[in-house]
């Protein structure tokens, strides 16, 4: 049975780690250098109204060292219906935050037992010390339909040290399409 977005913005913390628990390993060449809707399903309506609902996750595979890596964009609130615009600097740049890295999770352990394919790797992507909490991300994401790369959810799990931190947190994403070359960002240099 298909899972649809509109099942998955109902769903509770339960609900939502079972998917996560049983979705399926990313198609890694299908996600190369295509952007997705992010949608965060559990925080509360304030943190909702105060900071942000979505956000864009981009994914790009790295010409020079083949890295699958990527980094999330801070865009307008306007719902997920349509790809939104990102939010600007003063220099008409998009502003990005969080970058990671795809890596695979065969072998290594999470919380909860969670056995699945693929994480984003937030420490290794040389994020700056005021990107906090980013820079301890290690966040499990599948594939919500088996072979399908429409829909993809993660779940927010921080790594401090050798401790791994799982929360309550889940978000979808959705697919827009292909990542601009234009729009590619280079890592950040700590």
């Amino acid at each position: 049975m298909t899972i649809t977005l509109d099942q998955l913005l109902r769903m509770k913390g339960p609900e939502l780690f079972e998917i996560v628990r049983r979705g399926a390993p990313l198609d890694l060449a299908a996600l190369a250098d295509t952007t997705y809707t992010g949608i965060d399903l559990s925080m509360p309506d304030l943190f909702h109204k105060l900071m942000w609902k979505s956000f864009r996750k981009t994914f790009h595979r790295d010409p020079v060292t083949g890295v699958l890596r990527g980094w999330n964009v801070k865009v307008q609130q306007t719902g997920w219906d349509s790809p939104p615009e990102p939010k600007r600097d003063k220099h008409g740049q998009a502003l990005t935050f969080g970058h990671y890295e795809v890596r695979s999770a065969a072998g290594l352990r999470f919380p909860r037992d969670w056995r699945g394919g693929h994480y984003l790797d937030y420490h290794v992507a040389g994020n700056l010390p005021q990107d906090f909490p980013a820079r301890v991300g290690y966040c499990p994401l599948v594939s919500v339909n088996p072979g399908d790369s429409e829909l993809l959810l993660g779940w927010e799990v921080f790594k401090v040290g050798p401790v791994l931190v799982p929360l309550q947190d889940f978000w979808v994403l959705k697919r827009e399409g292909a990542l601009a070359p234009g729009d590619v960002v280079a890592r950040p240099r700590p």
